[in-house]
């Protein structure tokens, strides 16, 4: 970073546009294994909020893969700095008054922290989504974990990587045993109760 490149204050700042809005800024965070469950629950989520009329951006796993971040691997150090660019955008996103859903499978507790320090404090909730890897591997709607048992796919978590789970995490959802639609109303209760939102009679607290 050069001496010679400086934040610009804008006039119009994070406050404002959360009264514009009506809602609080802010990004909740998907984590877990690959076919956990991660971009359906974000997406259903968003659904829900933007029936709310809430301001919401989902930024999906492999969607940032196309452009973003197109020009990164799997190695754990491309891995870190695909989160970094999306934990920068995601800081962004917050600035703008947008609720943030962020659907990654983020395998290492240090990743998810790196992510956490890039947004505004106390407007970072993290959701592990906790579907236990056999369920997963049924699902294997992309055929990824049996290329990965194969040794076809390298540095796959779960099989050949490791993931470690969240240790405090705001919320544990595990599709396997949990309805989307009760998923959902947890999500939004959740929401309400940290003052994200406010609480609407499907989220009342």
């Amino acid at each position: 970073m050069t001496d010679n490149i400086v934040w610009q204050q804008h006039h119009t700042n994070r406050e404002q546009r959360a009264e514009l809005f009506g809602h609080r800024s802010g990004v909740i965070w998907f984590t877990g294994l690959s076919g956990s469950g991660k971009s359906t629950v974000a997406n259903a989520l968003e659904q829900a909020l933007a029936a709310r009329g809430f301001h919401t951006y989902l930024l999906d796993g492999d969607n940032v893969r196309h452009g973003l971040c197109a020009d990164l691997g799997f190695s754990a150090e491309d891995r870190t700095e695909n989160l970094r660019r999306v934990g920068a955008v995601s800081g962004l996103m917050v600035d703008a008054g947008l609720l943030v859903l962020s659907a990654f499978i983020s395998p290492y507790r240090s990743q998810r922290q790196l992510v956490r320090s890039l947004v505004p404090a106390d407007s970072f909730l993290e959701v592990y989504i906790a579907t236990p890897l056999a369920v997963c591997e049924q699902r294997d709607v992309k055929g990824l974990y049996q290329k990965a048992r194969k040794g076809e796919i390298s540095h796959f978590t779960g099989i050949s990587d490791p993931y470690e789970p969240p240790e405090a995490p705001d919320l544990v959802i595990d599709t396997s045993a949990s309805a989307l639609a009760d998923s959902i109303n947890q999500l939004l209760q959740l929401l309400a109760e940290r003052g994200w939102i406010k609480p609407t009679p499907t989220t009342a607290v």
